[in-house]
């Protein structure tokens, strides 16, 4: 269905008024950055350009919560702006976090509870690369509603789940909306079609194959020249939309009242995985860059049948080092290939 903008923008900021509403806006610091925000605190919202500089985990699975103490939280959600890459993390999260096994009763809560309208992306960051893992810069499933932008006054809009079923039907009572045209079909295609093409030319030259297992086999010499400038800050894991690694914390409030935290870890610090006794199975920096590749690129497609990176490209853009998360997949793919040939 095709819908104008300014009236659907108006409409969430009405809803806001019976739930919370959370959309990505331009940062008022640096307009070439996007963030998550309650809508009552964003002069304007912007949902046609790339991902946010937070990821869509950071709204579901909290840098922080309380897990033992209260129960988990129940707040009727809508999220307005996500993208491709965040609603792929999210799928690889729901398998490690909501399953036979195990379930984190707070992030089933906030997923149980939160209508997620993602939105095409017109624009490229630089450091996106989802083509280089097999995605694309729109969604094609998991979202409840998709946002298409045509042009300064439309969006396509499109349903994708019985949740997106009802917030249409929201939508039908409250705003003019009309079948979309050929022509607008066709604007839509085209849209996405130039958005792919964008991403191509951006990312031709770190094209590889998807033979990731020569990442476990290369030589170490080529993890360690790559890690040269890791600082070990745990930035690259603190923004990546698939790390879900935790600490558990003792909270005594007072001698009768026991609480318990989770909190964010990182396989990049130092004292991760240490125990007692203070032996660490990677004491080595490289060690540590090195599993957080194998993780992505082994581990979790091992585990869940999905590769841990997205391609969104958030560890190279806040990287003290200045390290290239695809241009080391790159380079160590490469330099193995060449280890092999030699050999023959």
């Amino acid at each position: 269905m095709i819908v104008s903008k300014q009236e659907f923008h108006a409409f969430l900021r009405k809803c806001a008024t019976e739930q919370q509403v959370i959309v990505s806006r331009r940062s008022m610091v640096n307009p070439a950055e996007l963030f998550f925000s309650p809508i009552q605190e964003v002069p304007e919202v912007e949902f046609n350009s790339y991902r946010t500089v937070d990821p869509l985990r950071s709204l579901f699975y909290l840098p922080r919560e309380r897990i033992l103490g209260k129960e988990p939280p129940v707040v009727k959600r809508l999220v307005v702006g996500a993208k491709a890459c965040d609603l792929k993390a999210l799928q690889l999260l729901d398998q490690a976090l909501i399953n036979p096994d195990f379930t984190d009763p707070c992030y089933a809560s906030w997923r149980h509870n939160t209508t997620i309208i993602s939105s095409d992306c017109n624009e490229i960051h630089p450091t996106c690369h989802c083509n280089l893992v097999g995605g694309k810069p729109y969604p094609e499933e998991d979202f409840d509603l998709n946002l298409s932008s045509l042009d300064a006054n439309y969006y396509y809009l499109s349903i994708g789940s019985a949740k997106g079923e009802e917030f249409f039907a929201r939508l039908q009572a409250n705003l003019k909306m009309t079948e979309p045209t050929p022509d607008e079909e066709r604007l839509r295609q085209a849209n996405r079609e130039a958005a792919e093409r964008k991403l191509q030319l951006q990312n031709e030259l770190l094209r590889r194959g998807n033979d990731y297992a020569r990442l476990k086999t290369a030589d170490i010499r080529y993890w360690i020249e790559a890690a040269k400038t890791c600082c070990g800050c745990g930035g690259c894991t603190n923004i990546c939309p698939t790390c879900y690694c935790i600490l558990l914390n003792d909270e005594t409030v007072d001698p009768g009242n026991f609480e318990k935290d989770k909190s964010w870890d990182s396989c990049q610090y130092h004292g991760y995985a240490r125990v007692a006794g203070g032996a660490t199975p990677r004491p080595k920096m490289y060690e540590r860059f090195r599993n957080r590749y194998l993780c992505k690129f082994q581990y979790m497609p091992a585990n869940f049948g999905k590769l841990g990176c997205t391609g969104c490209g958030r560890c190279t853009e806040v990287c003290a080092g200045q390290i290239k998360f695809a241009e080391v997949v790159k380079n160590i793919m490469e330099a193995k290939q060449v280890q092999e040939t030699a050999h023959v």
